[in-house]
């Protein structure tokens, strides 16, 4: 034995000899006995378990070793995040915040007002949700590029939902009060999620769902626009292509020749202007202005030629002044309840895992951390605190965050240079967006919705895993061909499925050795990896629960049959052990435990002793609860290394004497 190879017998210093440093000299005197782990009560065990799994990132850690006056400031600070670097935020900083606050100001006031009409909500509702909801992220947030707001596909399921059940243009009171009542909904379950640490549950949204859900939202947010777009006035209110296309071919006789050239126009100059932003950074200027320089030209174009006389659809005027209080507004009674909770659900889940893969993206650029269960308080508190302020859903805009992060923003003080920005606008601008025609809102929609069509995102995913594409093309045909919400559901139906396919069907591969070494791999994978004569060593790569033992006892003897079967084609060696490599077994339950029972003794009826190796702390001590432990010690069935397992167990086969583990 190498000088410097450790001999501590605990198992969990011992792992395959591949990925040691050193290699042990296999002799049947150097065989090392597998250990239980330290006993821990039942209440410890829980405590671990609970903490791993709600605080994982042990937000507890900054507090040690502190005195009380410390702990309560940096109490302070996690609470509130301004409070960290507030005390030395200088005026260079506020220079590069304030040119970044106006910046997305000039994107945000335009994109408020276009994407509140999509919510199917007055327009001015979209600058209140630009104004309040910033202040409170700049106090609560913990990200220093989110630029927080409306969004199109929050905007999108909000108004497509509540439209189902209650129409906007017969009874817009009403669906005010309902879009107020669920976004508080949203702001509750997500600040719960936060508080309870539960943001564990947003995974379920993986990557492959979202790309897909992203893409058919902005179809379906494209195609509503095209009523805006061909000055349409009897338009469909479902979302799905079908009888969206359908209502756009049946209503030629309304198409405006004024509003397609002029909506054509400005779409064209937006897709050109977001194109050079994307292709030169340092021009993000280009792409954040042109919104707002659309909606100046097109609101003078139309008070000059009076155009909204001639078949081009006008905002008309708007109210004035900063966010009248909506508490009274919310409404709990039972016969909307089930509707607003629905919303609230759907809508806050996705703004939520939204604003934070936007946040989360943008601190990995600059090497900063965001404290996901944070966010998702500050988020919910943010939109709770909005609902009662005349807000509808907000989160962290990918379009305007990118803006901001181009612009060299340092903190959040740059959504409060927004907020106030938009403040100004409330009170002295609002009658400037008399004459602002519908067509340049929806140019606004479309321009800002292409960039959520991720095509070469979706050929990675094709490229990398062949189900996550089936699950992508599930919630990207679901959101257009059924519903926003319908599409989602199914996408995350087939996530879970893939999930528990993946528990009850645990992958079982057999081993063979290395030629030369003590390793043991694959032999579908490393084709130079030999069999041992008489021996089927075997790796179960999942824990073993009630859910998979059935599958597991059905494959294990399926793979002796086929040994059996080969062995006396080719006359080798007969069967005398199966091993099973236990490293990456890392749970077992009762069911688990009843599985080896059951397995070791149909194995002994035929003159096969089942071998373990390498089991891992919990099922080495449940092993040892149900006195398995002690039977697979008596009769050589425990083993450190697959290698020792061999080397040891051979020895029997030949007739020689070996070392009891």
């Amino acid at each position: 034995m190498e000088p410097n190879c450790s001999t501590n017998t605990d198992i969990h210093q011992h792992r395959r000899h591949d990925s040691e440093h050193c290699s042990l000299e296999i002799t049947p005197m150097e065989v090392h006995r597998v250990v239980p782990p330290p006993h821990k009560t039942t209440m410890q065990k829980l405590k671990t378990r609970l903490k791993e799994i709600f605080f994982p990132d042990d937000p507890l850690r900054r507090f040690k070793g502190q005195s009380s006056k410390k702990k309560w400031i940096l109490g302070a600070e996690y609470i509130f995040p301004v409070l960290e670097w507030g005390p030395s935020y200088s005026f260079k900083l506020f220079k590069s915040d304030f040119v970044s606050g106006l910046t997305i100001a000039s994107l945000a006031i335009p994109q408020g007002i276009s994407y509140a009409k999509l919510a199917s909500l007055p327009p001015i509702v979209g600058l209140h949700s630009s104004f309040v909801p910033p202040l409170v992220y700049a106090v609560l947030g913990s990200s220093r590029d989110l630029a927080v707001g409306p969004v199109s596909i929050a905007s999108l399921i909000l108004g497509s939902i509540l439209g189902q059940e209650v129409s906007p243009t017969n009874d817009p009171l009403l669906f005010l009060q309902l879009a107020f009542t669920a976004t508080f909904f949203a702001g509750f379950v997500q600040a719960s999620l936060g508080f309870l640490r539960l943001g564990f549950l947003i995974d379920f949204l993986s990557k492959a769902i979202l790309i897909g859900f992203m893409a058919g939202a902005a179809i379906i947010v494209s195609l509503q626009q095209l009523k805006s777009l061909l000055g349409i006035t009897h338009f469909t209110k479902q979302m799905g292509l079908v009888p969206v296309m359908t209502s756009v071919f049946h209503t030629t006789n309304e198409w405006s020749w004024q509003t397609i050239l002029m909506g054509f126009c400005f779409l064209g100059f937006l897709l050109v202007t977001r194109h050079v932003g994307m292709k030169r950074p340092k021009l993000f200027w280009v792409s954040a202005g042109a919104p707002l320089v659309s909606v100046v030209i097109s609101t003078l174009l139309v008070f000059a030629f009076k155009a909204q006389h001639h078949g081009i659809g006008i905002i008309g005027k708007l109210q004035g002044g900063l966010n009248p209080p909506s508490w009274k507004m919310l409404r709990f009674h039972a016969n909307h309840l089930g509707l607003v909770m629905k919303t609230g659900l759907v809508t806050g889940i996705i703004s939520l895992t939204e604003g934070i893969a936007v946040g989360r993206t943008f601190a990995a650029l600059k090497d900063y951390k965001v404290d996901g269960n944070k966010e998702m308080i500050a988020i919910g508190l943010m939109n709770m605190v909005g609902s009662s302020t005349s807000c509808y859903i907000t989160t962290g805009s990918f379009s305007r965050s990118a803006v901001n992060h181009n612009a060299g923003a340092k903190t959040a003080v740059s959504n409060v240079v927004m907020s106030v920005t938009v403040m100004v606008t409330l009170l002295f601008l609002t009658p400037l967006f008399q004459y602002t025609p519908n067509v340049v809102l929806g140019a606004i929609i479309v321009s800002a919705v292409v960039g959520l069509i991720n095509i070469p995102a979706a050929c990675q995913v094709w490229k990398i895993d062949k189900f996550d594409f089936l699950v992508m093309l599930c919630a990207f045909f679901g959101v257009i061909f059924i519903s926003v919400e319908g599409g989602l559901a199914i996408a995350v139906g087939i996530s879970i499925f893939k999930i528990l396919i993946q528990i009850t069907r645990p992958k079982t591969v057999m081993l063979g050795n290395i030629p030369g070494t003590d390793i043991y791999r694959n032999l579908h994978h490393y084709k130079e990896a030999m069999r041992v004569p008489g021996f089927l060593i075997l790796s179960i790569e999942a824990p073993i629960n009630f859910a998979n033992t059935t599958y597991l006892n059905e494959r294990i003897s399926r793979w002796i049959d086929e040994y059996e079967d080969e062995e006396d084609l080719k006359k080798q060696l007969s069967l005398r052990f199966v091993i099973l490599d236990m490293s990456a077994v890392s749970a077992i339950d009762t069911s688990g435990i009843s599985f080896f029972k059951d397995i070791r003794t149909t194995m002994e009826k035929k003159g096969i002793e089942l071998v373990l190796v390498n089991p891992l702390a919990e099922v080495i001590e449940k092993l040892q609860r149900s006195d398995e432990a002690a039977d697979f010690s008596r009769s050589d069935g425990l083993f450190l290394t697959v290698a020792e397992a061999v080397a040891s167990l051979s020895l029997s086969i030949t007739g020689q004497s070996s070392t009891h583990v």
